[in-house]
């Protein structure tokens, strides 16, 4: 049913659990993965008017380093299920526009992604990802939540 998956990560422990789903799921469906992790620079300052100044200067590419690695890693793991999988990286303010972008670009039909979970006060001042891509995506999103808590 889905050819070509993308698979975004940012080495979290959450989306490493999507990406072994991802790739136990491809494997199942006969797919590709398309493995994607977004360098998102963190802003040297954002006033309250919502202007961000943005200075990549060293850290792009340390940031684009640790998504190679993430990438990477994904490739690996497919490779060993024996999942045909691209490696993909970039550079973006972002994130959850990259992830769509890249997956229409790449012409995929379905993004497996981790949720970290977030709600009330975080949600709001750390945002979601996977809630842009949620409402955005024109192709199908499948969300796997982080196991619950003990206690």
């Amino acid at each position: 049913m889905y050819q070509r998956i993308l698979v975004p990560t940012d080495g979290s422990p959450v989306s490493e659990a999507a990406v072994d789903t991802a790739i136990a799921f491809a494997r199942g469906q006969g797919s590709a993965i398309v493995a994607l992790s977004v360098a998102v620079p963190v802003p040297a300052f954002q006033s309250v008017e919502g202007a961000i100044a943005y200075d990549p200067g060293p850290q792009a590419e340390a940031l684009l380093e640790h998504a190679r690695g993430c990438v990477d890693a994904i490739a690996a793991r497919a490779g060993k299920a024996g999942v045909p999988c691209t490696t993909l990286t970039c550079n973006a303010l972002d994130a959850a526009r990259a992830i769509i972008d890249t997956a229409d670009e790449q012409r995929c039909d379905l993004i497996v992604m981790g949720s970290h979970g977030r709600h009330g006060l975080s949600r709001l001042l750390a945002g979601s990802v996977t809630q842009a891509v949620l409402h955005y995506a024109p192709m199908a999103v499948m969300v796997l939540r982080p196991p619950p808590l003990p206690g």
